[in-house]
């Protein structure tokens, strides 16, 4: 089940979520929004050598992020909890302008507090600024025994590219799966 706004103060004033800095003025009725943080990465991808991640310098205290790029933030925050589950979305109102947050990794696990990278594909020209709210992140109670997140993605506070390179298998060892 998803917590209300009023649950997820209570959860982050007895210690069980941590959104920090956490601004009570920014509680919904079952989320919190989370602002963006002040790094961003543009990610192109070379056939060749794979994804380059060019860190981008603000100008006049914003980022024109292109239309048809894509981009790789931060959120502001270090969002996450050891006892419920976080999912972070964008917001309807950044949507409308045309900039897609958090497409397609929006679940996080338990365990992972951190601030995180946030995907950022905008269909229109569009300027972002450094502590924008920017989406939301809820959270959820998790139903069974909780499995800790320990993962490579849950150590940094920083954009991370993707590792999934890392773990494509070589020609021979499909050619031994064939």
């Amino acid at each position: 089940m998803i917590l209300t706004g009023p649950a997820i103060s209570d959860a982050v004033a007895r210690g069980d979520i941590v959104i920090d800095p956490f601004d009570p003025a920014r509680v919904n009725p079952n989320s919190y929004n989370y602002r963006l943080g002040p790094e961003i990465h543009h990610v192109r991808s070379d056939p060749r050598t794979g994804p380059q991640h060019e860190r981008m310098e603000p100008a006049d205290g914003r980022y024109l992020l292109r239309k048809g790029n894509f981009y790789l933030g931060h959120t502001m925050e270090r969002l996450g909890s050891t006892r419920y589950v976080t999912s972070l979305i964008g917001r309807s109102s950044v949507g409308r302008l045309g900039l897609f947050v958090q497409l397609s990794a929006d679940l996080g696990h338990c365990g992972a507090v951190h601030r995180w990278t946030l995907e950022l594909l905008p269909a229109l020209d569009i300027y972002v600024y450094p502590g924008q709210i920017i989406g939301q992140v809820s959270f959820w109670a998790a139903t069974g025994d909780v499995l800790a997140y320990h993962g490579w993605y849950g150590r940094h506070d920083r954009p991370m590219p993707s590792k999934l390179h890392a773990t494509v298998p070589d020609h021979e060892e499909i050619r031994e799966l064939l």
